[in-house]
């Protein structure tokens, strides 16, 4: 599970703990965006939770694919992400779903759950390349 920025306080982080998938724990990462601001602080929390913080950016190996991922609002981490052609990219920033090519790279924003037209989160299969968006009830 990736939390891409704008996470506002401990709650979320809170939120991103004790998941399972098969009985297995799933492991948690985030980033912050540009609406956050105690960062270190709020990175104390989070390690102390077992929630990976790869900030301003990450990335992830999933099999045979590299999944890089960051806010959006620093140029920078979008473009040595796209300069290395990872393949996925995947931000937050606008709080608008996006699922589009940008040279060898898929770009993908899941929307968001905060200010934003409707809510939603997407469910990224990269053994098959398949996104799905899924919309949350505000």
């Amino acid at each position: 599970m990736i939390h891409l920025g704008d996470v506002g306080g401990v709650e979320v982080i809170d939120a991103l703990v004790g998941h399972t998938q098969n009985d297995h724990a799933v492991e948690s990462r985030l980033v912050f965006g540009n609406t956050d601001w105690d960062i270190e602080s709020m990175t104390r929390y989070a390690a102390g939770l077992g929630v990976v913080v790869e900030h301003p950016a990450g990335r992830v190996k999933l099999g045979e694919r590299v999944l890089a991922y960051t806010h959006g609002h620093d140029g920078d981490a979008v473009r040595a992400a796209l300069e290395q052609e990872v393949d996925y990219l995947c931000h937050g920033h606008t709080h608008q779903q996006c699922d589009q090519m940008q040279g060898a790279t898929r770009v993908i924003n899941p929307g968001a759950l905060f200010r934003a037209p409707a809510y939603s989160v997407a469910v990224l299969d990269t053994t098959a390349d398949d996104l799905s968006f899924y919309p949350v009830p505000r």
